[in-house]
């Protein structure tokens, strides 16, 4: 298999463009609705409601979040637009339990997340260090807890599964400019509906840019999506909707890690500092197509098939900090040794997954019967040369202005060529006894294959998860449920390579769970309540006792890790025009075991990194209609965290806020973020790498035409 990345940049720029004719296409349909033209979501409509969902299909059927027992909590796209996100981090705050780790990665009730679904599918573009975009779409659903039984292999903190934008049946869309701080501006488009007179064929195009500078020194990002769908209904109950999706990142002055800290948490450096130099960059393309077919055959029964293919190219030339040096003597750390690494990775990845679902009645017990498979196949291969041959960057007075790229032509590359195999077949019963007593089980069967072709092994696993919760409604709009479930994860197959100190056995996982969750006055008043206890087996964590190998960073088992916490929601609609969104979080997350041959230095009791203990967050909307105006507040409070050296990190709060007003002809939007303009840090790694940082203040304004 090749090393090199295959796809090139001009086709996936190709890609994006071919979606502009279907923008045209449908954004002058000749039976568009004039009336509808123009429609405001801040004049017309009621705050009542307004982030409510009522369905989700986290669980492989749709069901209302009442009758999943596990905590479930969905952020639908009013939520995503009245705050102004465009990357999956936008988000963290509105959920407990989930807090920033680094790049895609989050911190999930305690452990480290980073498999990701979309459309209840694996096939995730943004593996390494892009950040998921929200362009396309729709809602995010975050399931807590293992979900082994449903989806396979994954971390028990939880899954996150992304329901992208489908070709909708009424045509609607909008045309957006972005400008702000930073050098910040943007366009994007998004136009879907029926293309032919029945409505038989529906259509979605959108296409999306934006370009900003980072606070970091020399850094910035360039991003640009084209997103388009088909849909064709092949018989009444029967549709098939194709996507095309194209991704293409320029991120300068990128891979950036974050600031040294000393171990009270205070900043060796200011926060514009980059251990990057200005012609460093992180480079990605990526295409994902995706298929799904539904269909309704009776009342009793009906099916999905859908399957998805993605690939993407990241070629990265950047400085990685390695080591803090205190060049004077005076006890202080005031520089950093680096290594340059010029590295190019290439994924693709096909999957597929069915669900048959039978609902019928017997003896006065209602029946929901899932019976499903999933197949995922994802190969790999990379090229990175590494060195060292380069001077100190300083933390105090860095110079950007030397080119400290070192001669590679002497240098030994590294190579992985790897394919990774995921298949499984699983059964689940819901049982419903009367109009108060829901009873769920299953158990999911599954078989791992993964080949390193560099190395000539291989490993194969298989395991087997089970699933159980109860639910007792006492009334339809309040749901008690206790719930059971595990989790099974073989390690990264780049894990399992012997340059990284494998092979290692896989990570296995449980959780008990009990909660409340309500939807009173009719949806005005929403609530979760939850208590947990996941424990989690032969994590794997970076060694940094060890030098990386060639660029590869050394590995070590932790045995045993226990999170336990509790986690509330509230959303309320106070009046008519003004509604309320809080969370908070209580996680505490320790090492209580350990296994023969542990390297890491870290004591069973000890506090788990990258874990903060309290998490708060809140939104708050009020909407005038007299003046055609909404005005948003928010804010985030993490308490103190501990990186993967022991070194704490300082709790912070930080607050932001969106006015928007209708014009009549187009809204605009006001945003600013981090008010205060706090420096602050969201997680840790260690030593030179540093603490990642959260997103200095910025400010912009967005102009919106409906159309």
């Amino acid at each position: 298999m090749s090393c090199n990345p295959t796809p090139s940049r001009a086709r996936h720029l190709a890609h994006s463009v071919a979606v502009i004719p279907l923008l045209y296409a449908l954004a002058t349909p000749a039976y568009a609705d004039e009336s509808e033209v123009g429609e405001s979501i801040v004049v017309t409509a009621r705050a009542q409601n307004l982030y409510r969902v009522k369905e989700t299909e986290i669980g492989k059927i749709a069901a209302d979040p009442l009758d999943v027992p596990q905590s479930v909590q969905v952020i639908n796209s009013d939520l995503i637009e009245d705050q102004g996100a465009r990357d999956i981090r936008d988000l963290y705050r509105n959920v407990p339990g989930v807090s920033a780790d680094n790049y895609a990665t989050v911190t999930y009730r305690g452990f480290s997340q980073d498999v990701t679904y979309y459309d209840g599918l694996r096939g995730d573009p943004f593996q390494t260090f892009s950040v998921p975009q929200l362009f396309t779409i729709e809602r995010v659903e975050f399931l807590k807890g293992p979900a082994g039984m449903l989806y396979g292999s994954g971390s028990p903190g939880g899954t996150i599964n992304y329901v992208t934008k489908k070709p909708q049946d009424e045509f609607g869309g909008n045309v957006r400019l972005i400008g702000g701080g930073r050098n910040r501006y943007g366009a994007s488009a998004d136009v879907t509906g029926p293309l032919d007179a029945e409505g038989t064929i529906t259509g979605r195009a959108g296409l999306f840019y934006e370009d900003m500078d980072s606070y970091r020194d020399h850094a910035s990002s360039r991003t640009l999506v084209g997103d388009a769908g088909l849909g064709i209904r092949l018989a009444p109950e029967t549709k098939l909707v194709v996507q095309v999706t194209d991704y293409d990142q320029n991120l300068p002055g990128n891979r950036l890690r974050g600031v040294p800290i000393d171990a009270d948490g205070n900043f060796y450096a200011k926060r514009s500092w980059n251990h990057n130099d200005p012609d460093d960059y992180i480079r990605y393309n990526g295409l994902v197509t995706q298929a799904r077919l539904d269909s309704t055959l009776s009342e009793a029964l009906s099916f999905n098939v859908a399957g998805r293919w993605f690939t993407y190219d990241e070629t990265q030339k950047y400085h990685e900090p390695v080591a803090l040096k205190d060049t004077d003597g005076d006890g202080l750390y005031d520089a950093v040794t680096r290594e340059y690494r010029d590295q190019k990775r290439n994924v693709e990845g096909l999957s597929f997954g069915a669900n048959l679902v039978g609902r019928f009645s017997t003896g006065g017990l209602d029946h929901t019967l899932l019976l499903g498979g999933d197949w995922y196949r994802e190969d790999s291969s990379g090229r990175n040369y590494a060195s060292r041959d380069l001077p100190l960057r300083s933390l105090v007075d860095p110079d950007y202005t030397t080119d400290s790229r070192p001669d590679l032509s002497g240098v030994t590359p590294s190579y992985s060529d790897a394919r990774a195999l995921r298949r499984g077949v699983y059964l689940q019963e819901q049982l419903g006894i009367g109009e108060h007593v829901i009873l769920v089980a299953g158990l999911r069967r599954d078989w791992f294959d993964d080949t390193d072709y560099i190395e000539g092994s291989q490993a194969s696993s298989a395991a087997t998860t089970r699933r159980a919760g109860a639910i007792f409604k006492p009334r339809k709009d309040i749901s008690l449920y206790l719930s059971w479930s595990e989790a099974f994860e073989p390690q990264d197959v780049s894990d399992q390579s012997t340059l990284a100190g494998g092979p290692f056995d896989p990570e296995t996982g449980s959780q008990w769970e009990a909660g409340v969750k309500t939807d009173l006055l009719g949806g005005r008043i929403q609530t979760t309540l939850a208590a947990y206890r996941i424990v989690r087996r032969n994590v794997l964590q970076i060694d940094d006792s060890q030098d990386a190998v060639n660029g590869v960073d050394q590995l070590a088992p932790i045995g045993e890790v226990t999170s336990k916490g509790i986690e509330a929601t509230l959303t309320a609609d106070v009046t008519r025009d003004w509604l309320i969104s809080a969370n908070y979080a209580y996680n505490d997350t320790r090492v209580t075991g350990t296994v023969e041959g542990q390297s890491v230095d870290r004591s069973v009791g000890d506090r788990f990194p990258n874990t903060p203990q309290n998490k708060a967050g809140f939104w708050t909307r009020y909407q005038v209609p007299a003046i055609a105006t909404a005005f948003s507040f928010g804010g985030e409070f993490v308490s103190s965290q501990i990186d993967r050296s022991g070194d704490r990190l300082k709790p912070f709060a930080v607050f932001d806020a969106t006015i928007s007003h209708d014009f009549g002809i187009f809204e605009a939007k006001f945003r600013i973020e981090n008010i205060f303009d706090k420096y602050y840090a969201v997680s840790g790694f260690t030593g030179a790498k540093g603490a990642y940082l959260g997103n200095a203040r910025s400010w912009f304004i967005e102009l919106r035409r409906a159309l």
